[in-house]
């Protein structure tokens, strides 16, 4: 009977460590952890939001999806982590969208001068279906775009002189983005732009090695641009949108609940930071004043826009009116 008895005990405490062996397995698989990169500093919206997103996300899915958040470049420039994300190093990443536009040309509408009047329209046409069919646009090379979040208009500033007309541009070496308009845009103004990554930016300006750049005033006031600048002008000369892409293998690979959460989630955080932004320009621009910048706000713009207009005829040349048409359009309705 004792043996019985034995060998019951000697089951039950087998089955029981058995039990919590694999309660203890399925407790300690660790959750899918996806990297985020971005360039910008970690003082600037997008690290906010970012982690915004990574809260959402691990909400969402009851903490079996997890964000891991690289910014301020480590992870290496734009173009750096769009290659990364393609090749499946990096998981997930933020640049601006001139930074797509070598991948799908056609994305390069969004950045073309003055195409936007203000906020509300680049909202209303990029969440809208014109900005939802654009992020498809990316499939082909492995990328799922995710959701528009933004870098916001673009100013200028220059250690020169005030900007207050398109005269005031010309000499400047000026820093731009990769984005094609832009560039032309900068070349009929009379400047001479240089390329570069943000990353290498605040050097540049420092040393001289350019004279001006042209960001949002966020991103003046996260890199400390203002310490190595003397004026700043609100031109407002394009709309510079930052889109959050997924590796595309790795989206799929998810559950479809897990990714629509994770779309959900980069929606909700990208309406955050544009929230964030808008709350703090105002702040911003006094900011930068009492850092020492000279701030020119009220700037007449249609000169410049008539002098960048021929922007407009290069995109169609390259990449037709369909696209073109249809923000104008979607602005309209």
């Amino acid at each position: 009977m004792k043996q019985q008895h034995s060998a019951l005990r000697t089951l039950t405490l087998s089955s029981l460590a058995l039990a919590i062996g694999l309660g203890m397995g399925i407790s300690a698989q660790a959750a899918t952890m996806l990297k985020l990169a971005h360039a910008a500093p970690v003082t600037d919206t997008q690290q906010k939001a970012a982690e915004k997103f990574a809260e959402l996300v691990k909400e969402r899915t009851q903490g079996e999806v997890e964000v891991k958040i690289f910014g301020n470049g480590v992870l290496g420039n734009d173009q750096a982590m769009i290659s990364g994300v393609r090749a499946g190093t990096i998981d997930m990443e933020l640049s601006g969208n001139p930074n797509f536009a070598g991948l799908a040309p056609k994305l390069a509408v969004f950045d073309l001068p003055y195409i936007f009047g203000d906020r509300n329209q680049a909202y209303k046409v990029l969440d809208g279906k014109v900005g939802q069919d654009a992020l498809t646009l990316l499939d082909d090379s492995g990328l799922k775009g995710l959701a528009y979040w933004e870098v916001g208009f673009r100013a200028m500033t220059n250690s020169k002189h005030p900007i207050r007309t398109p005269d005031d541009v010309k000499g400047l070496k000026m820093r731009t983005n990769s984005n094609k308009s832009l560039i032309q845009a900068f070349s009929l103004l009379g400047a001479n732009p240089i390329p570069m990554p943000i990353g290498e930016l605040y050097t540049a300006l420092e040393t001289g090695a350019v004279d001006a750049q042209d960001h949002p005033i966020g991103i003046v006031w996260s890199s400390k641009f203002y310490e190595v600048q003397k004026y700043l002008s609100l031109t407002n000369q394009a709309y510079t949108a930052l889109i959050m892409v997924m590796n595309q293998d790795k989206f799929k690979s998810l559950s479809p609940a897990y990714q629509q959460a994770i779309v959900q989630s980069a929606q909700e955080a990208g309406q955050y930071q544009r929230e964030l932004n808008q709350q703090q320009e105002q702040q911003i621009i006094k900011d930068l004043r009492s850092a020492g910048l000279e701030v020119e706000e009220h700037i007449d713009t249609a000169p410049f826009q008539a002098i960048v207009k021929p922007t407009w005829d290069s995109y169609i040349k390259d990449n037709g009116d369909e696209m073109l048409n249809a923000v104008l359009n979607a602005e309209k309705g």
